[in-house]
């Protein structure tokens, strides 16, 4: 794991564990979009996580294949396990074939990973139909928005119309990055979406308006005490999970260093 091994010291057993327990001590639960490290393989992905102290992760499909076969996935779960890092979900998953032929394998998948959560790159004619797989499977999913390159869902704002009344197990998954691209305010946004909100990607950008000019957490101008104070005031209890889109070969630096803010943060609010 050259890429991660030349950029940070791994961590004593007793920083490790003062990382971990500064974790938990927020009601805002800091975790990691695998999509991070995706150029690792899993055992350097989980590598990672524990290098940067995060006890949570939302994986993807590069972590853990959709032609992955039960006793794979099964291994897979058990590698996190033992790393004790809890799998929070699993995504982005994108459903934009509205079949079921092409659905239903990505909620087995979903389901034999045991993902508590997907989340989801749907279109707005695909949603019915993944409305009757999630009521099948039991298993909440989180529209995850994609600025305004997305013909779908620029915005959680223009997902959150689309769901209307449909159940209460299709939510969001908001990409702070994404959703900055697109003029609104990100934290009117992360409170419109009340008890639809299911997950956030935190990201910071040093424009809000430019996504090439994504940085360290805490180094742009991305509004973070704000976002977090919303969070708190809501009883938010999903995860920010931090999906770091730069230096995909070196990425452990400012993971942690995105991390280390995000704590300073939250130690301070509380």
């Amino acid at each position: 794991m050259a890429g991660l091994a030349a950029t940070a010291l791994p961590l004593s057993g007793v920083a490790f564990g003062t990382l971990r327990s500064r974790g938990i001590k927020s009601s805002v639960k800091l975790g990691v979009a695998s999509y991070s490290l995706r150029n690792f393989s899993r055992a350097d992905a989980i590598a990672g996580l524990q290098e940067i102290g995060s006890l949570y992760v939302s994986v993807k499909s590069m972590h853990l294949p959709y032609e992955s076969t039960p006793d794979e996935i099964s291994m897979a779960r058990r590698e996190f396990n033992a790393s004790e890092i809890q799998i929070v979900g699993g995504g982005v998953i994108y459903l934009k074939d509205d079949s079921d032929d092409a659905m239903r394998p990505l909620f087995d998948y979903a389901k034999a990973a045991g993902f508590p959560m997907m989340v989801i790159g749907p279109t707005r004619e695909s949603l019915p139909r993944v409305e009757r797989f999630v009521q099948e499977y039991n298993i909440p999913v989180a529209i995850h928005n994609h600025g305004p390159d997305d013909e779908e869902f620029p915005a959680p704002s223009d997902a959150l119309k689309a769901i209307g009344d449909m159940d209460q197990r299709i939510g969001v998954c908001v990409d702070l990055g994404h959703t900055a691209r697109t003029g609104n305010n990100v934290v009117e946004e992360i409170a419109a979406a009340g008890p639809r909100l299911f997950d956030i990607h935190m990201k910071d950008l040093a424009v809000l308006s430019e996504g090439s000019s994504q940085c360290v957490v805490g180094e742009g101008a991305m509004p973070v005490p704000s976002i977090f104070r919303q969070l708190i005031k809501m009883e938010y209890p999903g995860y920010v999970n931090l999906e770091f889109e730069i230096n995909a070969d070196n990425p452990v630096p400012g993971m942690s260093q995105s991390f280390a803010y995000m704590r300073g943060v939250l130690d301070g609010l509380s």
